[in-house]
């Protein structure tokens, strides 16, 4: 029987766009943590431990990165049947880095419950220490999951995709651009070399989160290049 334009029109999505499609998908869903640098201002006070008050904000906060968390591993176990054509090893590089950067998110959400925790039976003064020391710990676990690992990420997945052409070139390019950008940043301030300017994270991770959330717009609108 002859295809008509109506009938091909109905046919199946292939497999390889809806690999792109997935995988465009989880990418823009790991942007959801980002009421989580507001829903977690009480918990990082100083008093916080010691006060009144509900704990929604943190919890729900929380459950955002979590859902960050798990949506990294989608990502690259949704693209590895892809990219791992171009180069096996490195395309199981990036399934590491991002199994790695979720663990890390996991551990920090686990710090902040903990102070929630300690807050909830009543520890009062006595844990101020204990409650600041973990805050420390979440930041630092932070500053590795949510800027230096996605920089590697960022260099994996960008040299696969760019020589394979699967998306605009341009795409991976941002990607790089982002990835120096915030390895230096990363150097810096874990040799406490920013000082003041530590309010310039917000700056210096635009253009990976760009790259990040263009490839994910890009798989979802168009999919990948034949």
């Amino acid at each position: 029987m002859a295809h008509t334009p109506e009938t091909r029109s109905k046919a199946p999505m292939d497999s390889l766009r809806k690999t792109a499609l997935l995988a465009g998908v989880l990418y823009v869903i790991t942007f959801v943590s980002m009421p989580s640098f507001w829903l977690y201002g009480p918990v990082k006070e100083l008093g916080y431990i010691a006060g009144p008050g509900p704990d929604t904000r943190a919890i729900f906060g929380s459950v955002l990165e979590m859902i960050v968390g798990l949506a990294c591993i989608g990502t690259a176990v949704a693209l590895y049947p892809v990219v791992k054509k171009q180069n096996q090893g490195v395309a199981l590089g990036f399934v590491g880095t991002r199994v790695l950067e979720a663990a890390c998110i996991f551990a920090g959400v686990a710090t902040l419950l903990a102070v929630v925790t300690l807050r909830q039976v009543g520890v009062g003064a006595d844990g101020l220490v204990t409650g600041q020391a973990l805050v420390a710990l979440y930041d630092r676990l932070f500053l590795v999951s949510q800027s230096f690992i996605p920089a590697v990420n960022a260099a994996l997945l960008g040299s696969l995709l760019y020589k394979s052409r699967l998306v605009p070139r341009v795409l991976p390019l941002l990607g790089f651009v982002g990835a120096v950008v915030v390895v230096a940043y990363v150097a810096a301030r874990m040799h406490d070399l920013t000082g003041e300017l530590s309010s310039l994270w917000g700056l210096t991770v635009i253009p990976i989160a760009l790259w990040e959330f263009s490839l994910g717009v890009y798989l979802i609108v168009k999919g990948f290049r034949r």
